[in-house]
Parts: C-alpha cells; structure tokens; sequence
C-alpha cells in the first residue's frame, strides 16, 4: 500500500487501485498522519490540525470517531491495525519512504547532494523522478482543513526548488531544449522567481534564442521596478551580459549570502549537558520554520541555540539583538548580519527606505536558518519581521531566543528547561551524571584544576546547583568564585547570592556579566503592575496559586490572573499545573525591590497568616478518608509554611507557635521528623520554659517537633512539656497533641480522666488512645494485650479511612508477629502498612517500613531479600536527607554479613552505624542499643568475653532505663551466649528461657536463638537443658530482667 497527498489524498493499494476514504475531514485526518508517517502525532494536534485554534465541543470525541472511520478504510489495505493508538495520540504504522512526499523529499536530497559533486546526470535522474510524483497541487482535497496550506505552499516550494535543481543538472548535461520546455510553466506561476528567470535566459542563449532570452530579461526587470521598487539581482545582472557579449552564461544558484553572513559566533568553553533539548529542537526544526526558545535569563538560550545550528551543520545566519535601542533598528540587524549592504544587494546604510520588501527577495530562495537572539525587548518588531519574511520565503527557517515567545501563528515554543539537578541524598559517585553537577565541576576544574567532585564536596555542590536553580550562568558565576574561595564558603554566601556572583566574565555581554544584571534585563522589561506584583510574590517561597496571591498580595484576583500570565510570558514566573512558581535567583532580586518599596513586614505577615489559616483548615481533613486529597494541596505548600514559620519565628513567636501547631500534623503524616525542627528549637529558646497564656498545647507540639534539634537539652524540654501535658484538663484542640498524649506519653503516665470524654465520643481519638495503650503493652512486653489494643485502634482507623492510622497499627501488629516468628502474618501486615504508607508518600516512614520488614526477612532467614529492603530503604533515607537513619541500614547490613559469618564485614557497618546513628531521640538510643548487642555477638564469636561484655553493659543501660522489653529480651539472649563464653551452659539456658518469658512468646526461631540453645544444650545435656529452660520461661518480667541487672557479685559465673 502507498499513500498519496502530492495531489489528492489517495489510498494506492498492491493491484493498482484506489480504496474510496470518503469526506474531507478523513481525508484530512489521513494526510496529516501521513505527513508524519511513523510518528505520534499528539492528540491536540490532530484537533488543532483539523479544526484550528478555537475546535468545537466534542472535537476529542469526533477525533476518536474519525480514527475508527480511517481504519476501516485502511483495512482493505492488507491485515493489522495501520493506525496505533498511543497515550499521548495516535501514528500511522507504516513506513515514511510509502508516503509519496517523503519520498518526494528523499529523492529530492539525493539529487541536490549529486548536483553538489557535480554528479549531473544521476543528480537529474533523481530529481526528475522526485517531480513524477507529483499528480497535482498538494492535498488539492484537503485545503480546508487549517493545517493544510502551510504545508501545501511548503512542499510547492520544494517542488519548484526541485525543478530548477533538475534545470541546473539538464543546462550542465547541454540539454537546453529540455530545459526551455520545462521552465516557462514555472516562470509563469513564479514571475519574481530571479533564478528560473536566469535558467531560461541561459537555455534561450544556448538554443542561439538570445532575442527571447533578452526578453525575459527585460520583462523581470520592469516587474521587479514595478512591484517591488528593486534591480535584478548580480547574477541575473550577469546572465544578461552574457546574451549581451554572446558569452557562456554562468550558472546560477541560489542567493549568494554566505560570505559577507554573520555566522553564529565561535564558542571558548565546552558545551555540557543538554543532549535531549538539541534533540528535541533539531527535532522541531525538521518539522516547524519558526521555534522559540523561551526561558528565564542565564537559562542558556543562547549557547543551547548556537548549539542546535552547529549539530544541524546547515546555512546559518546569526542576528544579535541585544544591543538594539527600539524594534525600529530589527531590520537593519538582519540586514547587516546577512552581509547585504556589502555584497550590494541593497542601498548604503542610511538609505531611507523599507528594508522589508528588499530582505523579501534576497531570501526567496534561499534554504538558511536564521538565529534572532535576545529577542525579548524588541519583541514587537521581531514578531512582524519574521512573520513577513516566512510567508514570502518558503525555504526559510528561524531559530529564536527570547524570554517570551513572539506569538505569531506557527510559532513552536520550547521552554528551555534549567539544567538537571541531583536529588536530595544522591550519593558522590553518581553526582556527575546530573548536568548541572557536570556543568560546576567543568567551569571550577577551568579555574582550579585539580577540582573534582567527590566525597568531600559532593553535598555542597548538589545544593549550590539546586539553590541556584540549575541556571546554567549561575552556576558557572559560583564555579568562578572556587579562585578565591571553597565550595563550603560558596554556599554559606548563597543567601545573599546576588553580591556573591557578580563577577563574570569581561567579555561577555553586560547583561550576562554578574547575576544582578542577568535579572535586572528582564525586570526593567516589566510595567509597573507586573512589577509591583512581582516584588510582592517573592515572599512565597515553593510557588502560588492565583487565589492564594490575591490573597496575600492585596490584589483584585481578576488584575492578578492577567498580570500572572504577563509574568509567565515574561519568564519571570513559571507555570504549571495551576501553580505559579518564581525562580530562587529572581526571587532574591524581587526581595530587593520589596524592602524598597517598603512592604516587606506586611506582606510577610499576611504569607504567615495565610498559611497558619490553610493548616487548620486542613487540619480536620488529614484524619479521615479526605487525607490524599488534602495532602495533595498542602504538599506543594511546603517551602510556604516552613518560609511563613522562618519569618514568624523572629517576628511574632504567638503566631509562630500556632503555626508550628497547625503544621504538625502534617508533617507527621508526611513522616517529616527534621522538617522545622530547628527553626522550632530557636522558638523554644525564644519562649523560656513556659508555653503563652492558652497555648499550652501549642507549646508541647513545638517542643516535640524541636526534638530531633534540641540534642542534650531534650530531656529537660520533655520533662517540661510532659508537665505541661499532665496540667491540661480540658478537651485537646490539636489532633497531634492527642498523638502525643496517648503514644509518647501514654494514658497511664498522665490524666487520663480529663480526656475520658473526648476519647468517648471521638472516634479518632479513641484510635488514637488504642494505638497509644497497644504500644504501651507492646513495651512492657504484654502482647496479649497489645494485639487486642492494636486490633480496636485498626477497626477505628479503618472506619475512618485515616491511612497514617492503619500504617502505624499495621506496623505494630507486624512487630508482634515477627516476634512470635509468625511469617505470613508479618508479611500481610507490613505490607499492607507499606501501601498506606505509600499513598501517603511519606518518604521517611517507608523507609522506616522497609528496615523493619527487612530485620523479619532476616529473622526468618532470607537473608537476600532482607539485604534488598535495606539497600532500598537507605535510598529513601538518603532521598530524604535523614542521614542519621542510615545508622538503621548498616546495623541491617552488619546481621547480614555476621549470620553469613564475614564478621569484619560485619563489625564495619557496625561501627559505621555508631558513627551514623544520633543521640537524644528515643528511637536514635535503642537503635544504639541494637548495634551494641551486634557487636556483642561479634565478640561472642570470637570468644572476646571482656569485649562482649563491655557491649552488653553499653546496651542494658539504654535498653532498661527506657523499659522496652523486647529490647532487653533481646539483651538477654545475648547475655546468653556470654555465659556459654564461661562455659556455663545452664545459666545460659536459663537466661535463654528468660528472654522467651520476656518475649511472651515461644521459642523464636532465629539462626541466633537456635545456634545458643544446641551449644548451652551440648554443654549440660538434654534434661539439665530442659529444666533450666523451663525455669527460665517461667519467671516473671521482673525476676528475668534481674538476671542481667543484678552486681556482679550475684551473679559469679556471669560477670557482667
């Protein structure tokens, strides 16, 4: 099967005949798929294609409608489906080369690339079959649709470019008569053509027709006079000498502007990144004559442009347009870039005429790209310019760069995106895959040599690239600075980033030279409302959306929308998905011009309120099934409330305290234990020990939210707030504080009386105090009661949709089934708190998940599975810059290496974890205890008694001062094997029974506790085993935590 469009739209099926497709819409529909066979054409472009700028309603339905009409009609062609559907449109599953107009433009390469070597009779082959094609005018049926006639008048350029490149093969070949029989169907429909015009002349000449020649020469002179005011150009001047002297006429090509053409300019420093914006706009350039290239100053527009025209190796002409005073001087620019003043194809500089018309016929013909850059403050003219000269010259192309596009039809805008920049924990070794990362560590190792991004460093350099926005300028103005600076000091000034970078290079352009003036360029180009709301949206710091800068700017929301999408044309501001976002570096400018102006005080406390009111009014949502959608609109808010907290904490700490109030809850949903932590340690100092008349629950919320910053001075702010807490009889406001009551502090160590009431008739908070009690079982080591505890907190959770609920009870019930060695059980349950978990994309939560169901992997045995989740769950903790959880991952990762008995593997991640793992948190102490107890069976191993000893005593201290049973069970089995190390099998027996009592469950079925019972077994014999288990088992909590916390002296053969 081919298809037809250089003509009618037809279906050429393998015998010869037509398949009938029906009306003009398909046959539309048809020919535009055609015109990009083997590719996807996007939906919204088929519909724009088809119906224009403004489609009908239901136009997406008629399109579907279309399709399936299309591909009965192309089933008579042969089996299969010939048009796939794909998520973002649809493709013509055929090759291109059956499609008659690429064809058309293949044999047409081929042939001008063999009238180049001088290959004139294959050249006029190739070319003369090109032309055969062709059956009539392109897509004569399909005119009606809007996107047809740009690309008819385009492929009938090539076709008339393709016919005179046949006569340039057949006048080499001596073939005048030929030629004097093609062209005058081509001069006549093309009458101001110079270069079919000089042909003619030469075939007439050749013939010995020099009186015919002399006449076609003299009627293109008078209409060039008459119509355009212009003389032939040199080479059709030359022609008519010729006939004139009766001389050999030279052969005539297209236009010459290559020698006096300003070529883009010659690049001094490497090119980096960017691979698939050159193959994305090279892309866009084959099928589009006008793209754009849109972006914020210092994003690289410019480099990535000259870029794009030395990869496409094709005529280029670059036209500079940032030194221009008004768009009255755009022609002139191009005009002298095209070097035509001085190849005299146009009057004298000064001249007072209309270089339009003149610039007209010069380009006519010619196949060149021209690259207008900086176009952003003559953008008017620019816009007219290119317009008229694409509609006169079908061969032409134009290459923009502009910080708004020109907005004329048949414009493609590329927003130039910043460079790549590295997540947030990504380790040293895989930075220099990220471009902006690649891009510093070129432009330092230019001024330093010997730099190079590494373990050292690698943190910082990812964070200046972020803080700078992955501005390709920015951060070669920061790279600069490593001459007199280190990359450490080049971040602790990047919060006055636009004194810090205001040195570049002397030859650059002004505006490029320092980061101030790269922003000041496009602020001047403002009016003074999108200036004034520029300045204020700078107090938002992850983004708004249009009612929330109405809001806080104090403007009408009407004035604000138009004004919003000035700024977004203006690449001041970035759009997307409803949200308005303004890039740090011009952010930082705009603050300038707030304090300016006076209204930073007001504006920020207005931000402040704004965010204090959106947290509590979410506040109710994020406890019930509404949790997604709410967290899908407090999430992009991030940046805003912790901004809005930054300020409040210095300026009004009332204010700051609510906020910290209302934003907890959130951020505990979202597992972020660091986020505002410190900035809620500086609010407490500000405070003093006592919370503000009527916000003592306020108070003990900043107090736990400052926790993971307050280090040594935690303990005495707990003491504080548990004080603070016990005094509170009224019902809780605040949803976290009843978290903390019921789970940090618990109902049993405060009053619980006040609080009967609420947990009565509140579902949620009666969860929450079941969740709270099945911890507190869970700790003192009641696992009866604790499942019962945690199975009401799941069904009330579950009632109410609370996802954050269902995962922490979840979690709990898993640890009770790891515990008994229970594995399916374990396994549904951490997996189903792993999905809620997800939904609610709390990073450090899933970790959190993940480390515990890779410690039940390990118990049960699967050593390869478990090493998995751990590897897995430390990339989410370093995603999420909680360095100190990696302490959890190499504990993880030093069990697995000692149970596969490589125990200097093992001691080294061990010990890595020390050095990782935090102090003063409660989770951060029995992790610490956790590692002790490993290192304890490493020395165990190794028969190091002292050494074993000296760990298990580091790990008791923790382990019973905070009373988590299972933890000390856990101590006492490996006080179990340092019996065995005294060779006392039946204490060791003993205290193995005596961690199961603690446990309160049977014998776990660990690799450990299995290898302690056969050795304590093999030393004293099956009974004395038996019975010293037995007695073991049986003792109470109290008497089997004696057995590792008596003296010395109590104990003679276990000295500990």
């Amino acid at each position: 099967m081919r298809l037809g469009i250089l003509g009618t739209t037809e279906v050429r099926l393998n015998d010869g005949t037509s398949a009938p497709i029906g009306g003009p819409r398909l046959r539309g529909l048809l020919a535009l798929l055609a015109l990009n066979a083997g590719h996807v054409v996007t939906t919204e472009r088929l519909i724009d294609g088809l119906y224009g700028e403004d489609p009908p309603q239901g136009a997406a339905n008629a399109l579907q409608a279309q399709v399936s009409r299309l591909r009965r009609v192309l089933r008579s062609a042969g089996p299969g489906e010939l048009i796939e559907f794909h998520p973002a449109g649809y493709r013509l599953a055929i090759d291109a080369e059956r499609v008659d107009a690429a064809r058309f433009e293949r044999l047409m390469a081929e042939g001008q690339r063999m009238l180049t070597v001088g290959d004139h009779e294959r050249a006029a082959s190739r070319l003369r079959e090109a032309i055969e094609l062709w059956r009539g005018p392109a897509l004569a049926d399909a005119l009606d649709a809007p996107f047809a006639q740009p690309q008819a008048t385009r492929l009938e350029e090539l076709r008339v470019a393709a016919v005179e490149d046949r006569v340039e093969a057949e006048l080499a070949l001596g073939r005048n008569a030929v030629v004097v029989a093609l062209l005058p169907e081509v001069v006549a429909a093309h009458p101001l053509r110079e270069r079919p015009r000089g042909q003619l002349m030469r075939a007439l000449h050749g013939a010995g027709r020099q009186a015919e020649a002399l006449a076609v020469y003299q009627d293109i002179r008078v209409r060039l006079a008459d119509e355009l005011g212009a003389d032939p150009s040199p080479d059709l001047v030359a022609a008519h000498l010729a006939v004139l002297r009766s001389e050999p006429a030279p052969a005539t090509v297209p236009v010459g502007l290559a020698a006096g053409r300003t070529a883009p300019p010659a690049q001094l420093t490497s090119f980096v990144g960017r691979a698939d914006d050159l193959v994305a706009i090279g892309t866009l350039l084959r099928t589009e004559r006008l793209v754009t290239l849109a972006g914020p100053g210092g994003t690289g527009k410019t480099r990535l442009a000259i870029e794009v025209c030395r990869q496409l190796d094709c005529d280029s002409c670059y036209v500079d347009l940032a030194t221009l005073n008004d768009g009255t001087e755009v022609p002139q620019a191009l005009v002298s870039a095209l070097g035509l003043r001085e190849s005299g194809l146009l009057p004298p500089a000064g001249d007072n005429v209309n270089l339009i018309p003149q610039l007209v016929l010069a380009l006519a013909d010619q196949r060149l790209l021209l690259l207008f850059d900086n176009c952003e403050h003559v953008i008017d003219a620019v816009a007219r310019l290119v317009h008229q000269l694409l509609a006169a010259c079908a061969e032409l192309r134009v290459l923009a760069t502009s910080r708004e596009s020109l907005g004329i039809t048949g414009e493609a805008l590329y927003q130039v995106p910043q460079l790549g920049l590295a997540p947030p924990g990504t380790p040293p070794a895989e930075l220099p895959r990220y471009p902006a990362i690649r891009l510093f560590a070129n432009r330092a190792a230019a001024v330093r040599p010997d730099f190079a991004v590494d373990d050292t460093n690698g943190d910082a350099v990812a964070r200046i690239c972020t803080a700078l926005d992955g501005l390709p300028l920015a951060i070669e103005l920061a790279a600069a600075r490593l001459r007199a600076l280190t990359v450490a000091e080049i971040e602790t000034r990047l919060d006055d980033r636009l004194r810090l970078l205001s040195r570049g290079s002397r030859t650059a352009a002004p505006r490029h030279q320092t980061l101030r003036a790269v922003v000041g360029w496009s602020w001047d180009l403002l009016d003074p409302a999108e200036r004034t709301l520029a300045r204020r949206l700078t107090v938002f710091a992850g983004g708004t959306t249009l009612e929330s800068a109405a809001r806080v700017c104090g403007l009408p929301e009407d004035d604000v929308d138009e004004l919003l999408v000035g700024l977004v044309d203006k690449s001041l501001l970035e759009h997307d998905n409803g949200r308005y976002r303004m890039l740090d570096t011009v952010r930082a400018f705009g603050v300038e011009r707030l304090v300016e102006a006076g209204e930073e005080d007001r504006l920020r406390r207005a931000h402040a309120d704004y965010f204090l009111e959106l947290t509590r009014t979410a506040a109710p949502y994020l406890r019930d099934a509404r949790q997604i959608e709410w967290l899908t609109r407090l999430v992009p808010e991030h940046r805003n409330i912790h901004a809005a907290l930054h300020w409040a904490v210095t300026a009004d700490s009332v204010l700051a305290l609510r906020l910290v109030a209302a934003a907890t809850w959130y951020w505990w949903l979202r597992g972020l234990r660091a986020d505002g932590a410190a900035l809620a340690a500086k609010l407490l100092d500000t405070l003093g020990p006592q919370p503000p008349a009527d916000l003592d629950e306020e108070y003990v919320l900043c107090v736990a939210k400052a926790a993971v910053a307050l280090g040594s001075a935690l303990p005495a702010a707990l003491d504080r707030a548990e004080s603070v807490m016990a005094a509170i009889e009224r019902p809780l406001r605040q949803p976290a504080t009843m978290v903390v009551w019921a789970v940090v502090g618990g109902p049993a160590r405060t009053r619980r009386t006040a609080h009967e009431e609420q947990i009565r008739t509140d579902p949620w908070s009666q969860a929450v105090a079941h969740l709270g009690q099945g911890y507190q079982c869970q700790f003192r080591g009641d696992l009866a009661g604790a499942e019962r505890e945690l199975t009401a907190g799941l069904a009330g959770f579950r009632a109410l949709g609370d996802r954050w609920g269902i995962a922490n009870v979840l979690d709990a019930l898993a640890q009770l089934a790891n515990w008994r060695g229970d594995w399916p059980t374990f396994h549904a349950y951490i997996n189903e708190a792993i999905e809620f978990t997800g939904q609610l994309a709390a990073v450090e939560e899933m970790a959190d998940l993940l480390f515990r169901r890779a410690e039940g992997l390990v118990r049960s045995g699967d050593l390869t599975a478990g090493q998995a989740d751990y590897e897995r769950a430390a990339e989410f903790v370093r995603r999420a810059g909680a360095r100190d959880k990696l302490a959890t991952a190499h504990h993880g990762f030093g069990e697995i290496a000692r149970l596969r008995g490589d125990l200097a593997e093992a001691r080294r991640h061990y010990q890595i974890a020390l050095d990782e793992c935090g102090t003063g948190w409660y989770g951060d102490r029995i992790e610490r205890v956790k590692i002790h107890l490993g290192l304890a069976r490493i020395a165990e191993a190794v028969g190091r008694t002292a050494e074993a000893e000296h760990h298990l005593h580091e790990a008791l201290d923790s382990a019973l001062t905070h009373s988590n049973i299972p933890v000390v069970a856990e101590a006492v089995e490996v006080a179990a094997g340092i019996a065995l190390l005294h060779g006392d099998g039946g204490r060791a027996a003993l205290l193995l029974g005596a961690s199961v009592a603690l446990r309160g469950t049977d014998s776990p079925r660990t690799a450990d506790f299995i290898g302690l019972s056969e050795s304590a077994r093999n030393l004293v014999g099956v009974q004395a085993h038996a019975a010293a288990f037995a007695r073991g088992s049986a003792l109470s909590r109290d008497a089997a935590v004696s057995l590792v916390s008596r003296p010395p002296a109590d104990a003679p053969s276990l000295q500990i």
